[in-house]
């Protein structure tokens, strides 16, 4: 099957699927805006939204009803795409129209090259409809198309339709209480690589003291906000490494932190860049883990070796979502801290080693989104890694004064020979942990 025709504006398509996906694309590179997906579900009556709980996107990923999720961005080949999930199946009778936009973070859409929206059945992967922009200039916003209802059925339509206000703009024009923007952080810088000694070891250790474990469950919806919502983004950096959870509004709920990678380039082998040897593989397998210490003295570690997967509702309040080994092709690697039981916590080390398809993290491109369940988003990019690492310090989160304050290591470690990746860790932040072999 061909690829499908780019809509006009103002064209119209039946939507078969009640099930679909929402893919907003385009052509990333140097110079290039970052790119966020959104959408509105609006009233019949009024055009607008019953409330600010109807507006889908980065802060507030999923609405109350299930039918609008936000599942978050993916690159590869010099694309990225950020993906929203719609099951029109469980849209409320009162909403008559999904519009779906776009925002530009960093520029306007004039310097966006190759945008795109297009509807997809979920279930068979097909293209049902595709609509291209190609003449934004100084935009900051844009509605690139809506899903609306007609005579029973649904309908998705090409709309092409600019602000130059931005997402807040945008929102506002629909009904949104918007929160006063907060100054923005400093754009990110490359992180200087930190590592201990060298020579990498092969095996892979749980420790023998750790909190009860359970099998992961799901995280519920968030509820709708009763605050006016938050459209800023924290992006930690070299220079401004840490940021207060409280300050951006995450005092309670579940915190989601999300690990998305993908491989730069692919070596059938041992090859040799820059200087040093790397081995990648397309089985590459990333463990997503941390290293917590309760106040009440437990020490433990969450990770998918051994199964243990923590528990959200009793110690260690922290709990991995499951093992993914695709990375940034799915929802990558996630785990869930219960905040609302943050006086429990006095540290956590998150981490994330190589379990295996590759001998290092040279060549793959990570992102760090930590989503708590009512504020903003903080994230942060792990650059280019420049020593033979298997094991990657991502954020300490401390527990100062009942705050949890979230600092950006970025810091890859080389275990000594014979070392564990999970004992380097525990090394380099001082846990004291006795450990032993373990498997998935």
């Amino acid at each position: 099957m061909g690829a499908r025709m780019s809509m006009l504006k103002g064209a119209n398509v039946p939507v078969p699927a009640l099930s679909v996906q929402i893919e907003l694309g385009w052509s990333s590179g140097t110079g290039v805006p970052d790119v966020d997906a959104s959408a509105l579900l609006l009233d019949s009556g009024s055009g607008k939204v019953r409330s600010d709980a109807d507006f889908v996107f980065y802060n507030q990923p999923t609405h109350a009803s299930g039918a609008v999720r936000h599942e978050g961005k993916h690159a590869a080949g010099g694309a990225t795409t950020d993906r929203l999930a719609v099951d029109l199946g469980r849209v409320e009778p009162a909403v008559e129209r999904i519009v779906l936009a776009a925002s530009s973070d960093g520029g306007s859409f004039g310097q966006v090259p190759g945008l795109y929206v297009r509807v997809l059945d979920a279930a068979a992967g097909t293209e049902i409809a595709r609509y291209e922009s190609q003449d934004a200039t100084v935009e900051t916003a844009f509605i690139l198309g809506e899903l609306y209802r007609r005579q029973g059925a649904w309908k998705f339509r090409a709309v092409g339709q600019g602000y130059d206000s931005g997402l807040e703009g945008l929102a506002t024009d629909f009904g949104i209480t918007v929160d006063e923007p907060q100054q923005a952080a400093p754009p990110a810088t490359r992180p200087t690589a930190q590592a201990a000694p060298p020579t990498p070891a092969a095996t892979a250790h749980t420790p023998a003291p750790t909190a009860p474990v359970t099998a992961p469950a799901p995280v519920p919806p968030p509820a709708p906000p009763t605050a006016p919502v938050r459209l800023t983004k924290v992006t930690l950096t070299k220079e401004s490494p840490t940021v207060s959870l409280s300050k951006q509004g995450g005092t309670s709920g579940a915190l989601r932190v999300n690990l998305n990678w993908e491989v730069r380039k692919q070596f059938k082998g041992w090859g040799a860049k820059l200087g040093r040897a790397v081995a990648m593989h397309s089985d590459l397998d990333l463990d997503l883990c941390a290293l917590f210490e309760l106040t009440d003295g437990r020490k433990g570690v969450v990770q998918a070796l051994g199964n243990a997967f923590g528990a959200l509702h009793q110690p260690p309040y922290i709990q991995l979502d499951g093992d993914d080994r695709t990375g940034a092709v799915s929802t990558g690697e996630n785990l869930t801290v219960n905040l609302d039981h943050r006086d429990k916590l006095r540290r956590v080390v998150i981490f994330v080693t190589i379990y295996e398809g590759a001998r290092s993290f040279a060549d793959l491109h990570a992102t760090v989104t930590l989503q708590p369940q009512h504020g903003a988003p903080v994230e942060f990019s792990l650059d280019e890694c420049t020593v033979p690492s298997t094991v990657c310090a991502l954020a300490l989160i401390t527990n100062q004064g009942g705050d949890l304050v979230v600092q950006r290591e970025a810091r890859y470690l080389v275990p000594e020979r014979g070392v564990s990746p999970q004992r380097t860790i525990d090394y380099a932040y001082g846990w004291g942990m006795n450990w032993t072999p373990g498997r998935k």
